[in-house]
């Protein structure tokens, strides 16, 4: 099964349904919709299995309003680039590429 891993604070976001996308840089684990996840602590560790409602492939600077529902905002696209950045270890701009994935959660192993 195909694995997201999630780190503070954002794991009390998708596990209380406010997140329910995440955008990834390099998906080499090709998600698609339909494919069912396991919702992983950083160390690998489940807490929760969901389902891939929908995938886009954009950049960043191509983001919309509707590419950012479900995914916790940023103050600005300064902010955003420094996020993303920093996650990665790579210079983010708003020509690099990322990958939208929808989920929606399938079982909680923490209630």
């Amino acid at each position: 099964m195909k694995q997201l891993k999630f780190a503070e604070p954002l794991l009390k976001l998708v596990l209380s349904g406010v997140k329910t996308s995440t955008w990834r840089i390099n998906d080499t684990r090709d998600i698609v919709e339909g494919d069912e996840l396991s919702l992983c602590f950083v160390d690998g560790v489940e807490y929760a299995k969901a389902v891939v409602t929908k995938v886009k492939i954009t950049s960043f600077g191509e983001l919309t309003d509707e590419d950012k529902v479900g995914h916790e905002s940023f103050r600005s696209d300064e902010e955003m680039y420094e996020t993303y950045s920093r996650y990665y270890k790579m210079l983010v701009t708003s020509d690099t590429e990322l990958k939208i994935i929808w989920f929606e959660l399938l079982e909680n192993y923490n209630n």
